[in-house]
């Protein structure tokens, strides 16, 4: 078994969740911190800036948060905290008692988040089940997400940045993958990108030589890929369901990607993003990806 996964579970609530009988439905798919990841001190410097956030927001209301994920799975914090940053006026109860409540409640409020934030299903970092469950990484990622919509001056701590472990059930056991996930925008890279680099002069001051680093581009995929029988033409059009570059880090890095793991033919977008995403975990894996990518 991956030693990885063993080592997230030294924790024994993590170890006694997971192996109920019903932690898991076959198929599905569970993203965790990893417990080397929880104590670093980035990460708990952003729940305690979020803390204090909210906390500084509701004073008014006397509501007190101490921990992210105790205190915000039922909806009520985040029902008060939308209200109070965007005026919003939710048709659903202050207070529900009940899991069936509390799931209902969530629900609506995460529509109402996704519609603020002008975000699609598969852009959700979060889900009305994983707020429920108290999960800390979705939890992180939505607050993250309200504040930058709602105070996008508010100085969030950057770089936060966590390992985690996917973990998956099939046919024959659990499956696991690791990987280096941003909470927080990395503010080397943002101010690297406000800086014109070599491509950002091609495009601005020399667009003439643009073709000729598009041809030797190409010619390099072409050179790998073509070991496959493939041929690249266009780099727009051919990269952008994941399939070519999922090929293409398979020859360079010299392994084989199981044909189970990526769609090989896409035939929606879902599929797509899917492939790119994992494109992304195995390059940030290999140490070379160090900043966010934005799948879409």
């Amino acid at each position: 078994m991956d030693p990885d996964f063993l080592n997230a579970f030294t924790q024994p609530s993590t170890l006694d969740r997971f192996l109920t009988e019903d932690a898991i439905a076959k198929g599905e798919k569970r993203k965790l911190i990893k417990p080397t990841s929880r104590n670093d001190p980035k990460l708990e410097e952003l729940k305690l800036f979020l803390t204090e956030w909210i906390n500084r927001t509701l004073k008014e209301e006397h509501i007190v948060v101490k921990s992210l994920e105790e205190d915000l799975y039922d909806g009520l914090v985040l029902h008060h905290l939308l209200e109070n940053l965007g005026s919003l006026k939710l048709d659903v109860d202050k207070i529900a008692l009940t899991e069936k409540k509390q799931q209902q409640k969530l629900s609506v409020i995460m529509e109402a988040v996704a519609k603020c934030l002008q975000l699609e299903e598969n852009q959700l970092k979060w889900s009305v089940e994983s707020i429920l469950a108290k999960d800390l990484l979705s939890t992180l990622h939505l607050l993250v997400a309200i504040a930058k919509h709602f105070e996008p001056n508010l100085a969030l701590p950057p770089n936060v940045q966590v390992e985690t472990i996917t973990i998956e059930t099939t046919s024959t056991g659990l499956k696991t993958s690791n990987a280096v996930e941003y909470i927080t925008e990395n503010k080397e890279n943002i101010e690297a990108q406000s800086k014109d680099d070599a491509f950002d002069e091609l495009f601005s001051c020399a667009p003439d030589k643009l073709a000729a680093v598009k041809k030797a581009i190409l010619q390099f995929v072409d050179q790998h890929v073509g070991k496959l029988g493939l041929s690249v033409k266009d780099i727009e059009s051919q990269f952008s369901d994941g399939v070519i570059l999922l090929l293409l880090i398979g020859q360079l890095e010299g392994y084989f990607l199981n044909l189970r793991n990526f769609f090989l033919t896409p035939a929606s977008t879902t599929e797509m993003l899917h492939n790119v995403n994992l494109a992304l975990d195995l390059l940030a894996e290999g140490g070379l990806l160090n900043f966010p990518v934005n799948s879409e």
